[in-house]
């Protein structure tokens, strides 16, 4: 279902700009002039309204963060969200998952969380899916050599192909989860919005690490 088109949109994009990386940053994007400090980088494709952005800027000060959404109509509602914070280590990106290899500068990325991404739980879409072995192929060419990918769901059918795909693609895989919130690992996690709602109904939450090899 797509997202109800916001009221002066472009207005509203306008007033939040100090927080976005825009267009006319991405040619020879340089991170340490977006930041005021230099820190490790980690990155999240598909930030929705930014609740997870947001709290991890405030309990890992220590790194900086930016926060990617294709959908102007959606991470407007983060931007603005944001911007009663202002936090200096979190900055927000207009992009499609699938030209971020040509945006960020290379092996820059300590750590990409993908969280909650779209099933595309039909066959033919398979190639959709941000954990298809095309898509962690790319993803290497901004990753760090020691970095990682942080992967949450809720859709097993979805975390079972996923597990392949990250095989296929030559990573290896530690911490992984079904039932996240009852698991080892869920001291230091951070909930997304999605995340709380289907977990508060009585969904598990599955997770992985994946490590480049």
């Amino acid at each position: 279902m797509r997202p109800r088109r916001k009221k002066h949109i472009n207005e509203r994009l306008t007033a939040v700009e100090a927080l976005t990386i825009t267009k006319n940053d991405y040619v020879g994007i340089e991170i340490d002039k977006i930041f005021k400090l230099k820190l490790p980088l980690d990155i999240e494709i598909g930030c929705g309204k930014g609740s997870f952005a947001i709290q991890h800027a405030m309990v890992f000060p220590e790194r900086n963060y930016i926060a990617i959404e294709k959908i102007q109509d959606v991470i407007i509602t983060a931007l603005e969200k944001s911007s009663m914070y202002n936090y200096d280590n979190l900055r927000f990106m207009i992009a499609d998952a699938a030209a971020l290899p040509e945006i960020l500068p290379v092996h820059s990325v300590d750590i990409l969380y993908i969280n909650f991404c779209d099933p595309w739980p039909k066959k033919r879409n398979a190639k959709r899916r941000l954990t298809f072995h095309s898509f962690l192929e790319r993803y290497k060419i901004f990753l760090k050599p020691d970095g990682k990918i942080i992967f949450k769901t809720d859709n097993r059918p979805l975390f079972d192909f996923s597990i392949i795909e990250f095989k296929t693609a030559g990573y290896r895989l530690e911490d992984i989860t079904y039932d996240l919130h009852n698991s080892e690992y869920n001291a230091d996690n951070v909930m997304t919005e999605y995340e709380k709602i289907f977990s508060d109904k009585g969904f598990t939450i599955n997770r992985l690490i994946a490590y480049l090899l």
